[in-house]
């Protein structure tokens, strides 16, 4: 299944119709959707889609040859060889120089640790020929540092060479529920904390059973695609997992500072793996939205970026030993479900700063944001601040089964007083996002103001 990702394909038509070479680098984390959108990209069109694997550098060359000949050549020359990737490329070029071709080497990283001068060769086809066709050549990893390392680094070979780029994220909300429109709104925000943006994990949703069925039958049991999922990627990706699943469950614990993290997985050096996991956005460096200088920030802490790692390393993790002799239910019912309402009101709070994000940028905001954020100190913290050049909005997320009263807007301007010195002179609002709406109070209250906003959930939800 295939949704939305239409910005994305925009930019591939658009370098598509250039009419001129394209050296186009697509990358981002595993599962998160690259080969589904080259797939899709490539329908239609004069193309050879060759996925890598961890093969040798022959039985790689040997599978793209074939994938060559079956769009280039008749039947007869399926089986042939080419004697050397130089002989490849050329093959290629002299194919493109007429005809607009797409050639698109997924998992390019595979191909570039079974014949490390791959890059080079590339390079050097690329100055020589391939710029002067119609080739659009795309590489293809999820390896992100390596891909950094291998093609858009200053020192990789092909440095300068590409015409575009593109990190592939996660599904924001409102794509992400596209894979799940039976589900009430308030269940479509429960779903976003546990399964996140990753398409292939969208995709286990089945739609005919609610959401508490999903959770016990496609990730608590065992042998589902995602009850092990957490240690495959780990594997797959890194070379040391141990150290890494020791950071991220130290994380997932609460310890968020840097010293924290050190103690609770006894890793002097945690920084360098944090580093590696900010590249594959496991793991976020978050700093009070207010700080100027945001690298050199004392205040900023870790979280685990991912929802799905999230809920993994909360209910999955812990629980093992009593999941693997089949206590799937007593673990859902016990351990998940009374909790999942505050486990999601993190995934509410996101939901909300996407929103405020596509109001401001659209226009539907008084002013243009610069910056969206927590705040935070020692004893007082704001959910969200959508900053402007010359004005401010203070956000409360409450994902709270009754209703918001005129308490929280009290204490929310309460703290705005605390804040003042770090806005700059800006003009300060307020904007409420409730769950559950609000009391008469209040909404009495805020109609009277022109600077409160109060959003509820299907305001916040709603489709542009």
């Amino acid at each position: 299944m295939f949704i939305n990702r239409q910005a994305e394909l925009d930019l591939l038509e658009k370098r598509y119709a250039s009419g001129k070479a394209e050296l186009f680098v697509l990358y981002g984390r595993r599962r998160v959707g690259k080969t589904e959108l080259m797939a899709h990209f490539c329908e239609g069109k004069r193309a050879i889609f060759f996925v890598s694997d961890l093969g040798s550098e022959i039985s790689l060359r040997t599978a793209f040859s074939s994938a060559i000949n079956t769009v280039l050549y008749s039947p007869g020359q399926m089986d042939a060889v080419y004697s050397s990737w130089e002989a490849l490329f050329h093959a290629l070029g002299q194919a493109a120089q007429k005809e607009r071709l797409v050639v698109v080497l997924d998992e390019f990283p595979y191909m570039v640790t079974a014949h490390p001068p791959l890059a080079s060769i590339i390079q050097k086809a690329w100055d020589q020929s391939l710029k002067h066709s119609k080739i659009m050549l795309i590489l293809c990893g999820s390896y992100i540092g390596m891909m950094e390392e291998s093609v858009l680094g200053y020192n990789a070979p092909l440095y300068g060479r590409r015409t575009a780029q593109y990190l592939l994220e996660p599904m924001q909300f409102k794509d992400a529920r596209l894979f799940f429109p039976p589900f009430p709104n308030e269940d479509q925000v429960r779903a976003y904390a546990i399964y996140g943006g990753i398409p292939a994990y969208l995709q286990t949703i089945e739609l005919n059973k609610s959401l508490k069925e999903n959770i016990r039958d496609n990730i608590l049991s065992r042998g589902s695609y995602l009850y092990d999922e957490v240690r495959f990627i780990l594997q797959q990706e890194l070379r040391e997992p141990r150290n890494y699943f020791a950071i991220l469950q130290a994380i997932a614990a609460g310890k968020t500072r840097l010293n924290e993290i050190k103690q609770a997985s006894g890793l002097d050096g945690a920084t360098a793996y944090l580093n590696t996991m900010q590249q594959l956005h496991l793991v976020e460096r978050v700093v009070p939205v207010t700080e100027t200088q945001p690298q050199k920030s004392r205040r900023g802490i870790y979280r685990l970026k991912d929802p799905f790692l999230r809920f993994w390393f909360r209910y999955i993790h812990p629980n093992r030993s009593q999941l693997e002799r089949g206590g799937v239910q007593p673990v859902l019912q016990n351990k998940i479900l009374p909790e999942i309402d505050h486990f999601a009101s993190l995934a509410f709070e996101e939901v909300c700063q996407q929103f405020f994000w596509r109001a401001g940028l659209s226009g539907k905001l008084p002013f243009l944001p610069v910056n969206i954020g927590r705040w935070w100190n020692a004893s007082e913290e704001i959910d969200l601040i959508v900053i402007g050049e010359q004005d401010a909005i203070l956000v409360e997320c409450k994902w709270s089964s009754h209703p918001v009263g005129i308490n929280i807007l009290a204490d929310l301007e309460r703290k705005s007083a605390i804040i003042q010195r770090d806005m700059d002179g800006r003009k300060t609002q307020y904007a409420l996002c409730s769950r559950s709406g609000y009391t008469s109070q209040l909404i009495e209250s805020a109609s009277k103001r022109s600077d409160v906003l109060l959003l509820d959930l299907h305001q916040i939800l709603r489709q542009d």
